[in-house]
C-alpha cells in the first residue's frame, strides 16, 4: 500500500540515531546517548534498533545480491556499467565493536526483537559476524546476571515482543513453553501449523500446571493448553544423560534421585541400572495416578524388591516440600537428576543452591535438562553462562557435552503436531553434568 496516509511517522531522532549507527559514527552518536532511552529506540516500520542497524552494517563482503540499509530494508547493490556489482567498502569491524559497546553501556537491549522476530545476536549469527555475537551473549550474561542478582530472572523467549521490560517468567530449568504472542492475536500450531487463532499472553506456571489436565499420548505428555511437558524425542537426551551421570558396567548398587517423573524416560533408564536406592520425586495428580495403576511399573509392587539396604520410593509433592525431610534424615545421593515444568530458572537455582549440596555424595553427579532458552540459540548461550557463574557459587562445577539433537519440525509439524508450540529449535544439546569443585 503505497498511501501516504498509512505511512508510518517518521521520527528524525530515531532516524538519526539509527544512522550513526550504521555508519558506526560514534562520535556523532555519542551526544545522543546521553538522553535516557535513545540507544534502545526503534524503527516503527522494521523494529530495527541502534544494535540491529550498527549489526546489519557489517554485512559480509561475500554478500554481494543485497545489503541492509540503516533502518533494517534491504536494498540491492547497485551495478557497475560491466553489469557487476559495486565492489562494496570493507567494514571496519573495530569501529562496529567501539558502537555496539557504547550502546551497551547505554542502556541498549540486547533481546529487542525486530520486525523479523530477530535480536541482534541473532541477525549478527546470521551475518557470520561472530565477534559481534559474542558482544550481544556477553550483555545478556550481565543482565540476567543483575536481574537474578535483583531476584528475578528475565524469561529469554524467543518470540515474545518485549520492549526491555521483564517479561513472563523463565519456564524452568528445563523445557520453555510460554506462549509468545504479546499483542492481541497470533498464529498458533494447530494440526497443519496453519491454522490462525486469538490467543491470550499466558504464563506456564507451577500452580497452574499442577491443577491442569495432563494428556498422554503419542509419545508425549501435554498439559490442557497442550504445551509439551515431556516428549519421546528427548529419549536419546535421558540415555546419555543416564550414562555421563552413571558409567555404564559401574552403576549396580548406586543412590538415585529424580526429580520430576513425567513420562518416566529417565526413571526407567535409572531402574535399568539396579540402583540400591531409587528415589522419585512427582507433584502433578495426574502423573501419580497413574503411577498408582494396575500394572505401572513404578507402583507398590516396585518398591518392594528394593535390595537390602535401599529403597524404591515415590514421594508425592512438590520438591520444595519433600527435600526437607530427605536432607534432615541424612539422605544422600550418587546421582541426582532435575527435569520439572512450569517453574521458573530461580527454581533450578534454590535447587542446585540449597539441596543439591546436602543431598549429592562427595563422588556424585548432579543433571538436568538444558532446556533454558532453547528456542534461541542467543537465549540458549546467554543462559549457559548464567549456569555456570551460579553453579559456581554453589560449589559446582560443570561439564558440558554437545548432543546432536536433529530436525524436530517445524511449528506444528513432525514431532510438534499437535502440540501448541515448540520449545526446542536448536541443532545440539549441551548436556550438563555437574560436580563439585576441587
Amino acid at each position: 500500500m503505497n498511501d501516504p496516509a498509512f505511512a508510518p511517522e517518521i521520527d528524525e531522532n530515531t532516524q538519526t540515531i539509527l544512522l550513526h549507527a550504521s555508519n558506526h559514527d560514534l562520535a556523532s552518536l555519542k551526544p545522543f546517548l546521553r538522553i535516557p532511552g535513545n540507544a534502545s529506540v526503534q524503527d516503527p516500520e522494521t523494529g530495527f534498533t541502534p544494535l540491529h542497524a550498527a549489526i546489519a552494517a557489517c554485512i559480509p563482503t561475500s554478500s554481494p545480491s543485497s545489503s541492509i540499509n540503516m533502518n533494517g530494508k534491504r536494498e540491492l547493490a547497485a551495478e557497475n556499467e560491466n553489469g557487476g556489482k559495486e565492489e562494496e567498502d570493507k567494514v571496519d569491524i573495530e569501529k562496529a565493536i567501539e558502537v555496539i559497546k557504547e550502546l551497551f553501556l547505554s542502556g541498549a537491549i540486547w533481546n529487542d526483537l525486530d520486525s523479523n522476530n530477530e535480536t541482534p545476536g541473532c541477525l549478527a549469527w546470521r551475518l557470520g559476524r561472530k565477534e559481534l555475537y559474542n558482544l550481544c551473549v556477553d550483555a545478556g550474561v550481565r543482565a540476567e546476571m543483575l536481574l537474578g542478582l535483583m531476584g528475578k530472572y528475565e524469561v529469554l523467549d524467543s518470540n515474545s515482543e518485549s520492549e526491555g521490560s521483564p517479561m513472563l517468567e523463565e519456564e524452568s530449568g528445563v523445557k520453555q513453553v510460554a506462549i509468545e504472542e504479546s499483542g492481541e492475536t497470533g498464529a498458533i500450531a494447530a494440526g497443519d501449523g496453519k491454522a490462525e487463532v486469538e490467543v491470550q499472553k499466558k504464563d506456564v506456571n507451577s500452580e497452574d500446571y499442577l491443577a491442569s489436565e495432563l494428556r498422554f499420548e503419542n509419545g508425549k505428555l501435554l498439559d490442557e493448553d497442550r504445551n509439551g511437558v515431556m516428549m519421546a524425542w528427548e529419549t536419546d537426551i535421558m540415555r546419555r544423560s543416564v550414562d555421563a551421570l552413571l558409567s555404564p558396567g559401574n552403576s549396580t548398587g548406586k543412590r538415585i534421585l529424580n526429580i520430576g517423573f513425567g513420562m518416566g524416560i529417565i526413571d526407567g533408564m535409572f531402574r535399568d541400572m539396579k540402583p540400591l536406592s531409587h528415589h522419585i520425586v512427582e507433584a502433578h495428580p495426574a502423573v501419580l495416578k497413574k503411577l498408582e495403576e494396575d500394572g505401572s511399573e513404578f507402583g507398590a509392587k516396585w518398591e518392594e524388591i528394593a535390595p537390602e539396604g535401599g529403597k524404591y520410593i515415590v514421594h508425592k509433592g512438590r520438591w520444595q516440600d519433600i527435600l526437607p525431610s530427605l536432607l534432615e534424615s541424612g539422605e544422600t545421593f550418587d546421582a541426582i537428576y532435575f527435569d520439572t515444568f512450569g517453574e521458573d530458572y530461580s527454581a533450578l537455582k534454590e535447587f542446585f543452591t540449597e539441596f543439591v549440596p546436602g543431598l549429592l555424595d562427595e563422588g556424585g553427579k548432579f543433571g538436568f535438562f538444558n532446556g533454558l532458552g532453547a528456542d534461541r540459540r542467543v537465549c540458549y548461550d546467554v543462559y549457559t553462562k548464567v549456569v555456570e557463574f551460579d553453579l559456581a557459587e554453589a560449589g559446582l562445577d560443570v561439564e558440558w557435552t554437545n548432543i546432536p539433537v536433529g530436525k524436530l519440525g517445524e511449528e506444528g509439524e513432525g514431532e510438534w503436531e499437535g502440540v501448541r508450540r515448540r520449545y526446542w529449535v536448536l541443532e545440539n544439546y549441551r548436556l550438563p553434568v555437574c560436580t563439585f569443585l576441587g
